[in-house]
């Protein structure tokens, strides 16, 4: 019901965090300078980069590719702000592996970053309650995290809890906020009303890549589509903390870019980031991470003009 509809929440500060793309050279070879220079262009534009997400392959890449991933991000941020998602692999009706957790962990806070827990089968497959001993442990072990609930249209792991267990989720202390990816507005709004009534200074973040304007309403935001335009969005954000009336129009071009990118199938937004950020002259290929789903060549002329549009 409309009365449902939670307040807008003017001119708030915005917290931006921008999931990296992992650019290619070869169907083998990572684009090392693409890559160095997303990083130092999405932190220099004061959002937190994302590194190792479903973004940047995190499902994907070996185990050398991730650590390299992380070793030249801390090089890149130098001490600013960057998190990295906690991966791990396995097979519906396999047993949580709390150990893997802990290591990719361990590799994510060597380095300087805080851990984004993606879901796996055994997280997932659980009871409630074992879902919620599970974030204790890792809470434990890692003095600071974030949570991801993850749609199945993204991935066939993914899950999204029910209400009660996300209440008693955020009250675990180590657990910083939570990334939310239903592209479902009204389990959102649940979500930022539970936050404003058990633990206000809790982040929800955002990953509806179909309505960005969630921050209107109290979210903040983990993004792919912010790798699209990290400085766009960080011009947006600012417009909204200072009341500046242009915030729609500008918000409502990265929600077309939004609208095309992440149609069906979803994954494949990747393919288009590649091909938008090759028209930027910011990368050398539109290559993506070989298992990752493609866009046809025609949506380059779609791209270059929303492109345009936010150049002018």
């Amino acid at each position: 019901m409309m009365n449902n509809t939670p307040p807008i929440r003017y001119q708030r500060k915005i917290t931006g965090m921008s999931a990296i793309l992992l650019p290619m050279l070869s169907s083998t070879e990572i684009d090392w300078p693409g890559f160095r220079d997303h990083v130092a262009r999405t932190s220099d534009a004061g959002l937190v980069p994302a590194v190792n997400m479903d973004t940047g392959y995190g499902n994907l890449i070996s185990k050398e590719q991730r650590l390299a991933v992380l070793k030249e991000t801390q090089h890149v941020t130098d001490g600013r702000p960057f998190i990295a998602g906690a991966f791990v692999g396995d097979q519906s009706g396999d047993a949580l592996n709390m150990d893997a957790y802990r290591s990719r962990m361990d590799e994510i806070m060597s380095c300087g970053g805080k851990p984004v827990i993606f879901q796996s089968y055994g997280l997932t497959e659980q009871s409630g309650d074992g879902v919620l001993e599970a974030y204790s442990q890792i809470g434990k072990h890692s003095g600071g995290f974030y949570a991801f609930e993850l749609g199945e249209m993204f991935a066939p792991f993914g899950a999204i809890y029910d209400l009660d267990v996300y209440e008693k989720l955020i009250q675990i202390p180590e657990c910083l906020g939570a990334k939310h990816s239903s592209l479902n507005r009204q389990l959102e709004w649940q979500r930022l009303a539970i936050r404003d009534s058990v633990r206000p200074d809790f982040m929800v973040l955002t990953g509806n890549d179909l309505a960005i304007d969630m921050v209107m309403y109290g979210s903040d935001y983990l993004l792919g589509l912010s790798t699209f335009a990290p400085a766009e969005f960080a011009k947006r954000d600012a417009m909204w903390e200072s009341g500046d009336n242009d915030f729609y129009q500008l918000n409502d071009l990265l929600q077309y870019l939004g609208f095309l990118t992440f149609r069906s199938p979803v994954p494949a937004y990747k393919h288009n980031a590649a091909q938008f950020l090759k028209a930027r002259g910011w990368i050398e290929t539109s290559l993506t991470y070989p298992g990752s789903p493609t866009r046809p060549d025609c949506d380059v002329a779609i791209l270059t003009e929303i492109l345009e549009r936010l150049e002018a």
